[in-house]
C-alpha cells in the first residue's frame, strides 16, 4: 500500500512509520517539525520505501509533491503534550481543523482511508469511569487544555462528517496515554517527567495527592490497534489503551523501582483542569478488533529505560 502519514516525525507517528514500513508498505512522513524531531526519523534514511517531507497540512499539499497514488492517510499531526499544545494554541486549533480538513480531502480525492488520531481528552474530567466511546464527556472549552480538547473534538466531527456526506472509509481512535521510547523527555507527561527526575537523582514532582489515576498503554501495543483499526469496518470512535489503572504514586512508585533511584517525592499544586481519572473501557477493541494490550506497566518501563538513559547522557 502507499500511505500518507501525517505528524510522521513525533513519537507516535515515527513509530507507526517503522510498523508499516516493516509490514512492506511505502510511506510518504509529513510534518512540519514543530514538535516532531527528524531523529526519530533518522533509521530510515535510505530506505527506498520511505520519504520525508517538511510540510504544514495546513495548507494543501503542493501538487508537484502530492502523490500520484494513496491506498490511505494516517492523520497523526498535532502537538500532545500539554507544555506544547499551550504554547502553540492556535497551532493546535488550526492542525485539529483546517489541517484535519485538508487530509480528509486528500484522502477522498484519492478514494483512501483515513485515520484520526483523537484522544481521551475528548473525556475531559470525567464523570463516567471507566470511560466508554458513547460518553459525551465533561469538557471545559474556554480553559487552558481547551486548545487541544476542542480541536479533537472539531476533528471527529469533521471526520464522522466527511464518512457520511462523502462516504470516505474513515476510523477514529482515542488514544490513552502512551510512553515508550522517543517520547521526548522534557515533554511535561508523567512518564517521562518521572522517568528523568528518577534518573537525576531529583525529587519526582507529584501533583495534587497523586491519588489522581491515568491507565498507561505501551507504544507497540497502541501502534497494533491502530493498526487493526485501520484495517477494521468500525467507523465510530474506539478506545485504545491500558484498563490497567495506577494513580500517579503508584507509578511513580514503578519508575523508583525500575530505575533504581532513590529520589524523594515533592508534590505540588494540581493544575488547571488537570482530569482526576482516566481509564479506557476497551469491550469495543476486544469485540471489534481483538485487540487489548499485552505490555504490563514495570515491563514498558524497562523496555523504555535505555532510551531516557540515552537522553540523560546527552544532556537532554
Amino acid at each position: 500500500m502507499h500511505i500518507l502519514i501525517t505528524g510522521a516525525a513525533g513519537f507516535l507517528g515515527s513509530h507507526l512509520t517503522d510498523r508499516l514500513l516493516r509490514d512492506g508498505h511505502s510511506v510518504l512522513g509529513v510534518d512540519n517539525l514543530s514538535t516532531g524531531n527528524l531523529e526519530n526519523l533518522a533509521h530510515h534514511h535510505g530506505e527506498p520505501r520511505f520519504r520525508f517531507m517538511q510540510w504544514d497540512i495546513c495548507q494543501p499539499l503542493p501538487a508537484q509533491e502530492e502523490p500520484n497514488h494513496l491506498d490511505y492517510v494516517f492523520n497523526l499531526a498535532s502537538p500532545a503534550s500539554p507544555p506544547e499544545y499551550l504554547r502553540l494554541g492556535i497551532e493546535t486549533l488550526r492542525v485539529g481543523s483546517i489541517g484535519t480538513e485538508n487530509m480528509l480531502a486528500l484522502a477522498e480525492r484519492h478514494g483512501a482511508g483515513f485515520l484520526h488520531a483523537s484522544t481521551s481528552e475528548c473525556y475531559g474530567d470525567p464523570l463516567v469511569h471507566p470511560q466508554t466511546e458513547d460518553y459525551w464527556g465533561n469538557v471545559n472549552p474556554v480553559g487552558p487544555r481547551s486548545v487541544y480538547d476542542e480541536a479533537k473534538r472539531y476533528a471527529e466531527a469533521m471526520v464522522m462528517a466527511y464518512h457520511r456526506n462523502r462516504c470516505v472509509n474513515t476510523h477514529l481512535v482515542r488514544i490513552f496515554n502512551t510512553y515508550g521510547p522517543r517520547l521526548h523527555p522534557s515533554d511535561g507527561r508523567v512518564i517521562s517527567n518521572l522517568m528523568m527526575q528518577a534518573l537525576r537523582g531529583e525529587p519526582l514532582t507529584i501533583y495534587g495527592d497523586g491519588k489522581q489515576t491515568r491507565s498507561f498503554c505501551f507504544v507497540d501495543d497502541l501502534i497494533e490497534g491502530i493498526v487493526r483499526l485501520a484495517r477494521s469496518d468500525e467507523h465510530m470512535p474506539v478506545n485504545i489503551g491500558n484498563p490497567a489503572e495506577f494513580t500517579i504514586l503508584e507509578c511513580a512508585q514503578a519508575i523508583l523501582e525500575v530505575t533504581g533511584s532513590k529520589s524523594e517525592l515533592r508534590f505540588e499544586p494540581l493544575p488547571e483542569n488537570d482530569p482526576t481519572r482516566r481509564r479506557p473501557d476497551i469491550t469495543k477493541a476486544r469485540a471489534r478488533l481483538g485487540w487489548e494490550p499485552q505490555v504490563q506497566l514495570k515491563e514498558g518501563l524497562a523496555r523504555s529505560l535505555h532510551y531516557f538513559k540515552s537522553k540523560l547522557a546527552v544532556g537532554v
